[in-house]
């Protein structure tokens, strides 16, 4: 087993070539493929602190709509035409 030579600690000063070469957006098109990532406003984020509360409102939301716009069971949909005798 190899021995760390540098202590497990801060340095008290960064070169950016300590970090090696970046590439911007070398993950985005993965990202983008495989989650739902959205941009919260600042007025949302401030509401909606957290991942789960913002999942809580919206199914809330989502609950509250179907059931307001739902079609009775009662209902067919569409009007019956009246019978003339």
């Amino acid at each position: 087993m190899k021995k760390n030579k540098e202590p497990d600690e801060l340095r008290q000063q960064y070169r950016r070539e300590d970090f090696g070469k970046g590439v911007r957006g070398k993950y985005f098109e993965s990202y983008r493929k495989g989650t739902n990532l959205v941009l919260l406003s600042p007025e949302v984020a401030k509401a909606f602190p957290t991942e789960k509360a913002v999942n809580e409102a919206l199914l809330t939301l989502i609950d509250i709509a179907q059931k307001s716009t739902g079609i009775s069971s009662r209902s067919t949909g569409r009007a019956k035409k009246q019978r003339t005798g």
